[in-house]
């Protein structure tokens, strides 16, 4: 018994060292939010002090020295997630994942994305403040990297940490050019549409844009003269991203005679796919001339948004069509060949080597032409015999992204942030400018061009001729611009820009419901203060909506319907297109609505092209103008051989579909189908898909209001299941009131850091679900007076 009791001591004592072990290397995990340290190439001291929510407001004497402590704090935050994105593009997590991301591996690698940083690093002048900057920074990152503690992450994956270099800076910035990706989910798709079915199949599908819809208005006064299988890839390649995906947007920004303190409002959430970490980290840097609190992408020094008290900007997706593809021809005769307009040129031969954890290296090859690579081979879904390329402009211009995040964010004023603005080629970006002497504008940046008045860059299109290249490229002066436009505001969200070079530039505009809604609350009232905005940008209610629900009422037969679905056809005739937690409403539309469209579309696309479809923005476009088109060639099932189907049998069907499925889904008290009961929103993590580690790793499941397309855009896509897990939505809700900057508002969807042992993994989360804000501190005596804690860099001392 006392030998027992003895092992039971020591088994006690042995699982009590290892508890304490366990916490003290938790406790080194955590990043240092207080305490001294020396920096290499510092050269005087600089102070970080980390507000309430863990955001820095780096206090130095000189902007290197900011932005090396920038670097620095960034990583301690955020190395996971910079290690991450800098590895999408040149084909690096099959490396940390395995094999299940060959796949995207190729994808990205055959984008063209790391030899166009290559290109443009070897070319980079290395004494330009951009670069000088930018190396700081790096600096920064890369002396964390050597003295601070490894993220947890690195462990579980057996990852070694290395260096960061301008590469990978140029590489994280390619990844958000290409953004969305919806051109590359929508022309082959439409080009399949069309050789399986018919033109006539397209006529209803609007895919040039309607001019009747809401548009973003010009005024520039200064200028007035002036195939199946690629979707599937892309879809494929995607689905392994535990990364956020540029998506969308909302930004407005009222000027001083639409405000009740004479001064700009600004308002900006850009919808950006949800992971956790989010894709933002906060940081105020001040110094004797500049001062900045920014929004800064995970490895890139330069905020993407931001404001200071001179000015504030901001990010909407322009959503521009700049890719296209190509069918390429080889020739018979030497398969080294491909047909120009000139005549017969050779391919050449691309070739890589893919790491992949516990597997062998993959040699990887692919093949160029002039217009871009041939995606044929690159997956084992691409299996047609005709080359298809692709054309991006991202890869084809010289890239002085970096220079132009590096000129918004030191402009002072007006004309000189307009000036830089023409270095971004790519991605399309609507940038959102207000300032503290009463400007207001918004830009549509990208590098445009103009195709033959006979092509759809829509579709597929003839490489072997010049018939289907551009004529030429636009002048920044032509881009769709309003600058102090005389209805006082300017606004984004996503939708058709209006006419410009004479005509509508081709894109993949989200529908008009945000825009609707934003410029119907903007337009009537004259008294905006920083309370209404706020209000205003988390907004839940559709003015497109109800219009569907009342187009569907009007062809519903109501004789044998039993009283509960005659109940919540007259809740319908009330509805407003709200979407509170609560709403019955919301959850009947959206079941209603999915079955509409699969009893419409899926017959003739089949279920696969039907899944594509669904994953298109011009899907959504279309649910509005069907629900009020009494005629149309989509209407007939052509499963059923004896019977000709119209839009009333259409709309009834589903709605009978939906209430059968929601009985079974939800049960069959209606009171019980609330909104909160099938709109979910979790952040995943990448780890997080392990399901032992979800709940450490990822924030959430909670219960959101919202929905897809109002302007608090808590998007999702649909499918059978009739549950809508959110995958988008604002990434962060930001006001600025020039007339009150220092008490500027904001909100991040989970938290500041993305190291799970932070007290700021996931302090903003209720926030944000709620629709609160906190504050952006600018005041340098309320900073250091509220600081939780302060961190000190010394210059390294010589040993």
């Amino acid at each position: 018994m006392k030998r027992l009791k003895k092992i039971g001591i020591v088994l006690v004592a042995i699982l009590g060292i290892l508890l304490v072990a366990t916490l003290i290397f938790i406790y080194s995990l955590k990043p240092d939010y207080a305490g001294e340290k020396e920096m290499a190439k510092l050269t005087d001291t600089v102070a970080v002090h980390f507000d309430t929510y863990g955001i820095p407001h780096i206090y130095a004497q000189n902007e290197a020295d900011a932005f090396r402590a920038l670097g620095y704090v960034h990583a301690q935050d955020r190395l996971w997630q910079m290690e991450l994105l800098r590895r999408v593009a040149r084909g690096g997590l099959s490396e940390v994942f395995g094999e299940k991301l060959i796949g995207t591996d190729k994808f990205f690698l055959s984008l063209g994305i790391d030899e166009a940083s290559k290109k443009t690093v070897d070319h980079i002048d290395t004494n330009s403040e951009m670069v000088q900057l930018s190396q700081a920074y790096l600096d920064g990152i890369n002396q964390f990297i050597e003295t601070g503690p490894t993220p947890i992450e690195f462990y579980l994956t057996g990852i070694d940490k290395e260096p960061f270099t301008l590469l990978d800076m140029y590489n994280s910035v390619g990844y958000m050019a290409f953004s969305f990706a919806m051109a590359h989910k929508t022309d082959p798709l439409l080009t399949n549409i069309k050789d399986k079915l018919g033109p006539a199949y397209l006529t209803d599908l609007d895919i040039d844009g309607n001019p009747n819809t809401t548009l973003i208005k010009n005024y520039n006064p200064k200028n007035e003269s002036i195939p199946n299988s690629v979707t599937a890839l892309v879809t494929q390649a995607l689905q392994g991203l535990s990364l956020p995906l540029f998506e969308g947007s909302n930004s407005w920004v009222i000027a001083p005679q639409k405000t009740k303190n004479g001064h700009v409002l600004f308002a900006n959430d850009p919808h950006i796919g949800f992971a956790q970490p989010s894709v933002w980290y906060e940081a105020h840097l001040s110094t004797p001339t500049y001062e900045k609190y920014g929004y800064h992408l995970a490895g890139v020094p330069f905020p993407l948004l931001g404001h200071n008290r001179e000015l504030a900007y901001g990010l909407t997706m322009f959503e521009n069509d700049d890719v296209d593809f190509y069918y390429e021809e080889t020739n018979p005769a030497d398969t080294t060949q491909y047909k120009t307009a000139q005549g017969w040129a050779t391919y050449q031969i691309i070739r890589k080597t893919i790491k992949v954890k516990k597997a062998k290296d993959v040699q990887f090859m692919y093949k160029m032409t002039s217009n871009g690579p041939v995606l044929n081979g690159i997956a084992d879904q691409i299996t047609g015999e005709r080359p298809i390329s692709m054309s991006w402009i991202y890869a084809k211009f010289d890239n002085k992204v970096m220079d132009a995040l590096y000129g918004i964010a030191h402009a002072h004023d007006l004309k000189g942030f307009k000036r830089v603005l023409p270095d971004i080629h790519a991605p399309g970006l609507n940038v959102m400018y207000g300032d503290a002497k009463g400007n207001v504008a918004w830009f549509a940046t990208a590098k445009l061009y103009k195709m033959p008045d006979s092509v759809s860059t829509k579709f597929i299109l003839d490489g072997t001729t010049d018939k289907d290249k551009p004529l030429r490229y636009l002048d920044f002066l032509e881009n769709p611009q309003a600058v102090n436009p005389p209805w006082n505001y300017v606004y984004s969200a996503n939708n058709q820009p209006d006419s410009i070079a004479g005509m509508f530039y081709p894109g993949y505009y989200l529908p008009e419901n945000r825009a609707k809604r934003i410029t119907e609350l903007l337009k009537p009232k004259n008294d905006w203060d920083k309370e209404a905005v706020m209000k205003m940008i988390t907004d839940a209610t559709s003015s497109v909506n109800p219009t569907i629900v009342q187009n569907f009422l009007k062809l519903i037969s109501i004789k044998t319907l039993d009283p509960d679905k005659i109940k919540i056809l007259d809740q319908f005739r009330e509805w407003k297109g709200d979407y509170p937690l609560g709403s019955i409403e919301a959850t009947v539309y959206n079941r209603w609505v999915y079955f509409f469209l699969k009893n419409t579309f899926e017959d003739e696309l089949g279920p696969a092209m039907f899944k594509q479809f669904l994953a298109t923005h011009f899907h959504k476009r279309l649910i509005a103008p069907m629900s009020g088109k009494p005629k149309s060639v989509w209407w007939d099932d052509i499963s059923t051989k004896d019977t000709i189907e119209t839009q009333t049998t259409i709309v009834n069907v589903s709605f009978e579909q939906a209430m059968t499925s929601l009985r079974k889904d939800l049960g069959k008290d209606m009171t019980k189908w609330t909104w909160e009961k099938v709109h979910t929103l979790e952040h995943p993590h990448p780890i997080g898909q392990i399901k032992a580690l979800r709940s450490f790793f990822n924030v959430g499941p909670f219960s959101v209001d919202g929905t897809r397309e109002v302007i608090n855009n808590m998007s999702f896509p649909y499918d059978s299941t009739g549950y809508y897990k959110v995958n988008s939505g604002p990434s962060t809700r930001r006001v600025i009131d020039f007339s009150d900057i220092e008490n500027s508002m904001s909100i991040l969807p989970t938290g500041q850091s993305g190291n799970p042992f932070s007290p700021h993994y996931e302090d903003q989360a209720e926030l944000y679900n709620k629709g609160e804000f906190r504050k952006m501190l600018l005041n340098k005596e309320e900073i250091i007076e509220t600081s939780k804690s302060v961190l000190t860099f010394h210059p390294a001392t010589n040993k």
